[in-house]
């Protein structure tokens, strides 16, 4: 009974390959069979004649040929007819066995997809550190599991990386809001406050507000940029480097030669500004001869942007996890500085998003002297129908040389 519990219609994958090998081995012994007889009805041969109406001795010799030619027909029909019987009534019997051992076949088959669902059916949201597991020989159906369980890692590292993200932001959030509130209360507990300790208290809760203000716009810039790119133009990256470089600070140097792309001039506006921004945020402090290197070039038909900064040391290999969201590195970048100076801890994690939203790729090494060295490197424009002229070659375009410090 357990057993015809688990036959299901004819929607079950097992049934339908049962029905298919079946099916085929119908069609393949009808066809045999077909031909079999075809051969069997053209094929002429001696054949004995048993029957005992035979002519009369003395009978002319057209009778005796007609009489061999109609028992020749009549038994090569008889044979065919034999034939044909006996062939179906076989064709039939393993028609029968094909349905069983095609059952019992798929159904060998079928068992490692069985144990894979029931596993996939245990893994939820809060199990995915199981995985299929599945062993045996490297065929289609190990791939599968093997796929299966690389997309379990993946949706594991997103699940964790999400619980981190929301877990960050709900404390940067939070953090401005307890400063603002701690703030209220002290300014609504002085019953004698004057004016300029509410005036105080009024520009620190106002302050508190543009930090929230700041890292929202940050989260939304973040998401923005993990969703894509809806639409693209040309984009100069020196034009939009030269704009972006900072006034004050550590000394600037720029080599910006043209490097054109295409993308969102908003979104690469946004890279660049939080690359030259980090740069001069984690620089030695003031006095002490820090400098910011920006570059713009094109590599290989691709357009690049470089940004090298002096600054405190950086272990190696923690360059990555400075483009994780609200992950920063070293105690003294935390402590040497205030939070409005440390930044929100998004800015690289942006640079990375937009970055990878472009088709690039953004390469980080940490300089032995102190420092970042940093370098994205965007796909080459698709090229463009530019009009031929005959006044001449066109010139160079200038390469552009900034020192600001």
């Amino acid at each position: 009974m357990r057993r015809l519990r688990g036959i299901r219609g004819p929607q079950s994958i097992r049934w339908r390959l049962t029905l298919v090998y079946s099916g085929l081995f119908v069609v393949a012994g009808a066809v045999l069979l077909a031909l079999t007889y075809t051969l069997m009805s053209e094929r002429g041969g001696q054949v004995s004649v048993t029957r005992p109406d035979v002519p009369a001795p003395g009978a002319g010799v057209p009778d005796v040929r007609g009489y061999v030619r109609e028992q020749l027909v009549a038994q090569r029909s008889d044979q065919l007819h034999q034939l044909f019987v006996e062939s179906g009534v076989a064709l039939g019997v393993m028609a029968l066995a094909s349905l069983l051992l095609g059952w019992l076949v798929a159904g060998r088959v079928l068992a490692p997809l069985r144990s894979m669902t029931g596993a996939v059916r245990r893994i939820s949201a809060d199990a995915l550190h199981r995985r299929l597991a599945v062993a045996g020989p490297a065929d289609e159906l190990k791939d599968l599991a093997d796929t299966f369980d690389d997309l379990l890692a993946r949706l594991e590292g997103a699940f964790e990386a999400q619980r981190r993200f929301v877990a960050n932001a709900s404390h940067e959030l939070r953090t401005p809001l307890t400063l603002q509130q701690a703030v209220i209360d002290v300014a609504l507990a002085d019953p004698g406050a004057g004016v300029e300790a509410l005036r105080s208290a009024c520009l620190r809760v106002r302050a508190a507000g543009q930090e929230q203000e700041r890292l929202i716009e940050a989260l939304l810039t973040l998401a923005l940029s993990q969703r894509g790119v809806p639409e693209r133009e040309f984009v100069d990256l020196s034009v939009v480097a030269a704009e972006l470089l900072p006034d004050g600070g550590p000394r600037v140097s720029a080599e910006l030669a043209p490097a054109a792309l295409v993308g969102d001039p908003q979104l690469i506006g946004r890279l660049v500004s939080n690359l030259v921004e980090n740069a001069v945020r984690h620089n030695v402090p003031s006095g002490e001869g820090g400098w910011v290197s920006v570059w713009t070039g094109v590599v290989d038909g691709r357009a690049s942007l470089r940004v090298v900064n002096s600054g405190l040391v950086v272990p190696g290999d923690q360059v990555g996890v400075l483009f994780e969201p609200f992950r920063r590195v070293g105690a003294e970048r935390v402590r040497a500085r205030s939070r409005a100076r440390e930044g929100s801890g998004l800015g690289l994690s942006i640079v990375a998003a937009i970055a990878a939203a472009h088709g690039g790729v953004v390469e980080a090494r940490a300089r032995g002297e102190g420092g970042l060295w940093v370098e994205v490197v965007f796909p080459p424009p698709p090229p463009l129908s530019i009009p031929v002229t005959t006044r001449g070659p066109a010139p160079e375009p200038p390469l552009l040389k900034r020192r600001r410090g």
